[in-house]
């Protein structure tokens, strides 16, 4: 698994160079034929990670009710973020891995609800889920990219 947390790191400090080289209204911005801006699939990648290993190991999440029901699958920027939030999705983007892999070598997976995800892939144990999250979030990098070409 050190090669998973090695990943999820190094594409966390990729998402991180947008946070600090991009202003908030850049973050924040929707260009034409997008669904949703930088700062949304930043704060995606975070709820999602923390829905695939803790929610169905049956673990309670790192961050609040109100930030996974704004990010989660199916949601779209209903408003521009503030800097303060923005800040406060900064701040859990090491601190949700890091939790999570200690939280792992500390076994406190212990069980494990499974999940079929959008690629047909079923998910049945943690390993799988923080696997699989590695190219999740690939996939929202690919889309901050392109979003960025635009902006």
């Amino acid at each position: 698994m050190d090669w998973a947390f090695d990943i999820s790191i190094k594409n966390r400090k990729l998402l991180e160079s947008f946070l600090e080289n991009y202003s908030l209204e850049q973050l924040n911005k929707i260009p034409k034929g997008f669904s949703n801006n930088i700062i949304w699939n930043i704060a995606h990648t975070i709820v999602t990670q923390q829905l695939l290993v803790y929610r169905l190991s049956g673990l309670p999440c790192m961050i609040s009710d109100d930030l996974i029901e704004r990010f989660k699958k199916g949601t779209k920027p209903e408003s521009d973020l503030s800097q303060a939030e923005v800040d406060a999705i900064h701040n859990l983007l090491f601190s949700t891995i890091e939790k999570t892999k200690e939280d792992y070598k500390n076994k406190s997976f212990q069980q494990f609800n499974e999940y079929t995800v959008t690629t047909k892939s079923r998910l049945t144990n943690v390993e799988e889920a923080i696997d699989f999250n590695c190219y999740h979030e690939g996939i929202h990098l690919g889309v901050i990219l392109a979003i960025r070409k635009f902006i």
